[in-house]
Parts: C-alpha cells; sequence; structure tokens
C-alpha cells in the first residue's frame, strides 16, 4: 500500500481501551497512512467470562470487518485487540470480497481464528501486534519496523536469531502458518483448520497450563497433524505461575515431537511479549536450525 491510503482498524473481539486506538490512529498517521475507524471499534458491549466486554454485538462487530473486507479503499484492517469473539465471525465472512480484493489483515491472539479464515479464503495475513502495541512503541523498533515494511510493500522478514535449549537441527522451506494454539487447535476439525501437515508450524498461547499445552498437541498428534509438520517454530507460553512451568513446558513439548524428524526452534520471540516478531500467515518460508542459531526467512513472491 502506498502513503495515503485507508487503515481501517476494527475491534472484532474484546472491547478496547480508547487511548490504545487513538494511539493506533497517530502511529498510523506517522507512516502517511490514513487509518479508518469502524463503526463500533471504540464500544462496549456485554461480557464474556463475567470480566471483559465484547466491543459491539456479533451482529455489530461482523459487519465492521465485513465492511473494512469489502471496502476498496481500505488496503489493510489492524484488528485492535483479541480477547474473545472472532470465532463466532468466521462463518459468516464475506469470503468472495476476501478472495476478490486481498489486503492485510493484521493481529494475533484471538485474531488467529481471522487468519485461519484468511487462509480459508486463499489469502495470506499478518501475525503481528495490535493497537497496544502501536499505542506503546509507536513506528520505532524492530517490530513496527517489519510491520511498516511488510504492509507498505518492502522486504520481507530475515530473522537470525541465537541457539536455544532444545532445537533440533535441520532446514525446511513449506508454508508458514500458526498462531495461538488453544484458537487454532480448536479448529482443526473444521473446513478452517490453519494447523496443516506439510506446513512450518509456528505455535504460542497465554496462561494456559502445561497439560492442557499438551493435550492441545495430542490433538494435533491424533490428527496426524503433528508427525507430518515440515518443521515448528516454539513461540512464547507466557503468564505462568512460577518459572518452573516453563521449563516443564519445554520438556513436554520436546518430547511430543521427539519421535520426529523436522526441524524445531525453541522460544522464537512470537506470541504475548514486547518482542512479537510479525510473520507472514501462508507465506513460503525456510527455515534453517543450526548449532549456530535459526534463520527464518519469508520469500516474497514478486
Amino acid at each position: 500500500m502506498n502513503a495515503g491510503q485507508a487503515v481501517a482498524l476494527v475491534s472484532p473481539a474484546g472491547a478496547v481501551a480508547p487511548e490504545r486506538i487513538t494511539g493506533a490512529v497517530l502511529a498510523l498517521r506517522q507512516w502517511g497512512l490514513r487509518p479508518v475507524e469502524s463503526a463500533h471499534c471504540r464500544g462496549r458491549y456485554g461480557e464474556f467470562g463475567g470480566v471483559i466486554s465484547y466491543s459491539g454485538t456479533q451482529a455489530e462487530r461482523l459487519g465492521d470487518l465485513n465492511w473494512a473486507l469489502r471496502s476498496p479503499e481500505v488496503r489493510a484492517i489492524v484488528c485492535n485487540r483479541g480477547g474473545y469473539g472472532a470465532v463466532q465471525l468466521i462463518g459468516s465472512l464475506d469470503y468472495a470480497s476476501i478472495a476478490a480484493d486481498p489486503k492485510w489483515l493484521i493481529g494475533l491472539s484471538d485474531v488467529s481464528a481471522l487468519h485461519a479464515a484468511m487462509h480459508h479464503a486463499g489469502v495470506m495475513s499478518l501475525h503481528a501486534p495490535m493497537a497496544r502495541h502501536l499505542t506503546e512503541h509507536g513506528t520505532a523498533g524492530e517490530v513496527s519496523g517489519w510491520i511498516h515494511s511488510i504492509v507498505t510493500g518492502g522486504p520481507w522478514p530475515d530473522y537470525s536469531l541465537p541457539p536455544s535449549s532444545g532445537n533440533r537441527l535441520g532446514t525446511a522451506t513449506a508454508s508458514l502458518t500458526g498462531g495461538n494454539l488453544a484458537v487454532l487447535s480448536a479448529l482443526v476439525p473444521t473446513d478452517y483448520n490453519l494447523l496443516l501437515p506439510g506446513n512450518i508450524l509456528f505455535v504460542e498461547d497465554i496462561g494456559e497450563s502445561v497439560y492442557r499445552v499438551e493435550r492441545m498437541l495430542h490433538t494435533l498428534r491424533l490428527a496426524g497433524i503433528l508427525p507430518r509438520l515440515a518443521g515448528l517454530v516454539v513461540g512464547q507460553f507466557t503468564n505462568y505461575r512460577d518459572n518452573a512451568h516453563g521449563t516443564a513446558m519445554r520438556q513436554m513439548v520436546a518430547q511430543m515431537v521427539a519421535p520426529y524428524a523436522y526441524p524445531v526452534a525453541f522460544d522464537f520471540p512470537v506470541g504475548h511479549v514486547d518482542r512479537n516478531l510479525p510473520l507472514i500467515e501462508g507465506a513460503e518460508t525456510t527455515l534453517a536450525v543450526t548449532a549456530g542459531g535459526v534463520r527464518l526467512i519469508q520469500h516474497k513472491p514478486f
């Protein structure tokens, strides 16, 4: 996209603190883009889990997202936050418009369900930070720089990282898909499954115990997905009760993938962390895990 083109801000799930939307608007303007707020992106409606509100009714959130997908002026869509609610929308999205006029959809966490929907339509999308990051970090730094580069037609990611304990060496080139494991594992038995055999899979999660993550991985094993991956990128699993859970999580994942031969990279900076490197869903990607470190290259097709 070019300077002056429109970026839609939508809130497809949880309600968003207004100051974070305002901060995202300022950051997008600093990039020379034209932020346009959807009708209900600052809304608040009801509750889920007795804790957090939706940004609007299901119909309002669906209407906002379909508006952004259909508008010829909008060239990218920033999802303001996750929470819960995106899965309610994916069966009613305008898939004809998605396929006819592809545009970047940006977000993570619960937005993983929308990445699954975009992939279902044959369109790439961008797993990347949302309004909170743009508010707190603005246009500066590595993460924001990669978001800007990707959406404005610049270079695609080429990440080099130090070695990590538990890595399994090897090289693979395949389509990269993934995101929040809890959200995506629930979609495995549906037409919107994003955890596909033959792909390089990346996973992350927040607030999940080790046994729950193990259960999700067993689902992937029993579905024939885990044994047939081209590679695995293990992102950040955050919000443990104590540090021991981090060690236990690494050991559990290593045991789950021990029977297979593909490369595995632990501690990749993707997930609910400040250094959350953008990854392009559906892009052909090379994952090279060596004794000297990890390199992940996303290949631009044009």
